[in-house]
């Protein structure tokens, strides 16, 4: 009964969260993955607390309030580095759930070490582990993920962006370990709280999206359009590479035409592809998409710096559009 108490209620969790993603943005083995690296995370953090502990002059409450936030945060923040350095996460919806299942390992691995190590059989003392302490672990790392996909989404590196979720995780954790309330209370508050921010959450996220889809997309079909009609100079985009192609040789103002023609075309492939997952049917694959994602690079390459500092203005390259080209790249 106390593995049950204190492992189910986190795994139900995020098998709700996992649920709610309309759009099918999360992948199944990397979310895996996260659970079992948060079941790493926290045997590490287990010998980096027990060291740190024997080393410093604490008190065990002193150390769980003012250190163990510290050392068990930054070791489940890994995973989610890496995930966002890959342009693996695009969106507040899958950076949640990678969070939340990086949060659901460590919380496993954390329970079932007390079952195995506490001869406690008060039942309590698991119901407040199991959907208090195992939903905070998963609580502030799933917070933590947001902040920083949304300081990335501004354009910030993945390693500064890391920073604010990363105290705001610390600040959480250690305000839990100071059982203010009572166990029970802090408990009660989680289950209300917590999955009401979800869910704003993610109808927040779920609206971005598709905003994000359709606006992009309509502009995107209406451009490639003009493109493959001859009329391209007669749009805004055409007029303004018009303006600048006397800076640059013919053969580079050449891949710059074939460049945004190509690009256009795999982000209305990749976009399809999100609205198809949404409406449950299965993405379309095609064996010219990877040919054209290593055509895309080399001419991005061909261009160069100054080049693509010029189709700036009409080729967006930010944090979401290198996602949905990963997206892609990974259906391929």
């Amino acid at each position: 009964m106390h593995y049950i108490v204190s492992l189910i209620p986190v795994l139900l969790f995020l098998g709700f969260l996992f649920y709610l993603d309309s759009f099918k943005l999360v992948k199944i083995p990397q979310m895996v993955l996260c659970v079992f690296y948060g079941v790493a995370a926290a045997i590490g953090a287990l010998y980096l607390n027990t060291w740190l502990f024997g080393l410093l002059d604490m008190s065990s409450s002193g150390y769980s309030r003012y250190i163990a936030p510290f050392t068990e945060e930054i070791l489940k923040a890994g995973i989610v580095l890496v995930l966002v350095q890959q342009k693996k996460v695009g969106f507040l919806v899958d950076a949640a759930i990678y969070g939340f299942a990086t949060g659901t390992g460590f919380a496993l691995a954390e329970n079932i070490y007390s079952v195995m190590h506490s001869g406690n059989q008060d039942i309590m003392i698991w119901v407040v582990r199991g959907f208090g302490t195992a939903l905070m672990h998963g609580g502030t790392t799933t917070l933590l993920a947001v902040m920083m996909l949304a300081e990335v989404s501004r354009e910030k590196s993945p390693a500064r962006g890391l920073l604010p979720g990363f105290l705001l995780a610390v600040f959480l954790h250690a305000l839990y370990n100071h059982f203010l309330v009572s166990p029970l209370i802090s408990t009660l508050l989680i289950l209300v709280l917590f999955p009401t921010l979800l869910i704003l959450l993610f109808g927040r996220s779920e609206k971005q999206l598709q905003q994000w889809l359709e606006v992009e997309f309509d502009e995107e079909v209406h451009l490639l359009s003009k493109i493959r009609e001859g009329a391209f100079r007669a749009t805004k985009a055409g007029a303004y590479l018009e303006s600048v192609k006397s800076r640059f040789q013919p053969e580079v103002v050449f891949d710059m035409y074939c460049y945004i023609r190509l690009y256009l075309e795999l982000s209305i492939k990749a976009k399809r592809n999100l609205m198809l997952r949404e409406n449950g049917f299965p993405v379309i694959t095609d064996d010219e998409t990877e040919s054209s994602l290593l055509e895309l690079e080399s001419l991005r390459n061909q261009i160069g710096k100054t080049g693509c500092m010029a189709l700036s203005p009409l080729i967006r390259m930010h944090y979401r559009d290198l996602w949905k080209l990963n997206q892609l790249k990974d259906q391929s």
